[in-house]
Parts: C-alpha cells; structure tokens; sequence
C-alpha cells in the first residue's frame, strides 16, 4: 500500500478563496534555529520536491530559509513562502516597518502567504484585540493590493476573531493556521471556516512529537505499514486541510513527503473520533 519513494504529493495543490493555488504539504520551520541548521532543513527539502515553506518574523530564521531557497537553484515563482506578522504587533503602523524587514531577510520582493500570526500577543493568550486585529488587517490588505502579498490570512484565530475581521474588513482570509492534530481537530473553528471558504492549516499535526506513541493510532498505522507521522500527516490531507510537517533530518523530512498510501473511510471515522492523542501537549485556551 506504499510505494516507498514517490513523492508526487507534493506536488498536489488547494486552491484557496482568491484562486491562488497552495501546495498541500508545507515544510513547517518553527523551532529551527537560523543558521546551518535551518539552512540544511530547507535546502533538503526543496531538494527532495518540497515547494511550500512556512516561516515567521517570530521563528528567528527568515535569513537561513531565505539563503537556502536562493541556493536551490529554484525560480521564485516555483517556491510558496509564508510568513507571519508577530501577534504581539497590534499597532496598524508597525505593520509595513516588520514585512519589510520579512522579505529582506528572506531575501525576496514579495510572499505568497502572510498571516497574523496570532490574535493576541504571545504573552496574553485569550485577550481580545478586537479593533486593533481590524486596523492591522487592513494594512495587509493594503500589503495585498499593492501585489506585495499573492495571499493573506490569519493564524491562532477562533471563530469570534474570524467574525470580527469578516464583519469589519473587506476581504476574507485565505486560511487559519491553527493547532490540528488527531484527536485536536478543532471542529467549531474548522466548520466556521469552511462555511466562509477559509481553508485550514494545520500546524504541530504530530503534537510536536507528542502523538507518536499513541497505541491507537500505532495499529492503524501498522494495518498500511507506514509510522505514526505518516498516518498522523495523510489524516489531516485527507480531511481537507494543508499540513505543515516540521524535521530536520533528511531521513524524517523525505519520510514526511511519503504519503502514497490511502486511509479507508472506516479507519478515518476511527482518528475523527479520537480523544486527544496528545493529553499533555500545549494547547491554546482560546481553541477547544
């Protein structure tokens, strides 16, 4: 039921609200530190087909992912970019002042994705920043108008945040990149989403590691005869969501990419049902 090295799922595409199509597997880079090793990372997987990169301002590593998608030998145009406005900037003119600085460390004239990053700064998780979240939406629309940004959309927003942009600005965020693991599907967020055509990112789809002993999940991995990550990464795929796998070996990225396997209809009721997989992982309050 697996080929072993085909990879053509990273090839595969979403297209989002504005027509702009996303690849559905992103090579996620938080808690890569710049330098080598973010450096390594990114180049490995653009080298192994990867043309989707996740980045932000707060990951302390534009420099290194930008260095290794130039080093690629890769056209602009054939790598996506994301990155992210930090949560903790909810002043409307500091906005161009930080995306300014994104591009010119990563080295480019404009992303393919930008998000805020969270609805509140880091520091107070579940504060409501109504009317400053709007002002700064607004400059990335500007950001977005003047061709600087292919795309903009938001990250860590729960459904009253959705709301407050949809019913206070003009355009509709691509996607909300949020934390979405097995058993963590955050279906209130997801349904609100899906009803205004705002695709889901998935981000920590492994629990930053947390998941990968779950026994549940082990057997059904086990049935297809591929690891925990790959069934853990091609559930979130299956559902309809972009995922976004974080590694930095060779081994664990190329194995992130190895999803040439289907999940029955029956096995997905079963991960759609599931608890938690991941009990002590960090979850954000705002997002149940």
């Amino acid at each position: 039921m697996k080929s072993g090295d085909n990879m053509s799922v990273l090839t595969d595409t979403i297209t989002l609200n504005n027509d702009v199509k996303i690849p559905a597997i992103g090579f996620g880079t938080w808690q890569t530190p710049n330098g080598p090793i973010a450096y390594k990372a990114v180049k490995t997987a653009l080298d192994l087909g990867y043309r989707h990169i996740d980045t932000a301002y707060a990951y302390h590593n534009e420099e290194s992912v930008g260095k290794a998608i130039k080093d690629s030998g890769l056209k602009r145009e054939e790598v996506f970019i994301t990155s992210k406005l930090p949560g903790e900037v909810k002043n409307a003119k500091q906005v161009t002042e930080y995306f300014e600085s994104t591009i010119n460390s990563l080295g480019v004239d404009y992303l393919d994705l930008y998000l805020i990053h969270a609805p509140w700064p880091w520091n107070k998780i579940g504060e409501r920043h109504d009317a400053d979240n709007v002002a700064v939406w607004r400059e990335i629309e500007k950001l977005y108008q003047a061709g600087k940004i292919k795309s903009i959309g938001v990250s860590n927003f729960d459904v009253h945040d959705l709301q407050n942009l949809l019913k206070h600005t003009d355009i509709v965020p691509v996607v909300n990149q949020i934390q979405y693991y097995v058993g963590f599907t955050e279906p209130k967020i997801v349904q609100f989403a899906t009803e205004h055509h705002i695709k889901i990112e998935a981000y920590s789809p492994l629990a930053t590691g947390d998941l990968i002993h779950n026994a549940k999940v082990k057997a059904i991995a086990d049935h297809y005869n591929v690891s925990v990550p790959q069934v853990a990464l091609k559930f979130v795929l299956q559902n309809g969501a972009i995922v976004l796998p974080k590694a930095t070996s060779e081994a664990h990225i190329k194995a992130n990419a190895d999803l040439d396997f289907t999940i029955s209809e029956a096995d997905m009721a079963t991960l759609n049902a599931m608890t938690d997989t991941a009990p002590a992982h960090f979850h954000n309050e705002t997002q149940g």
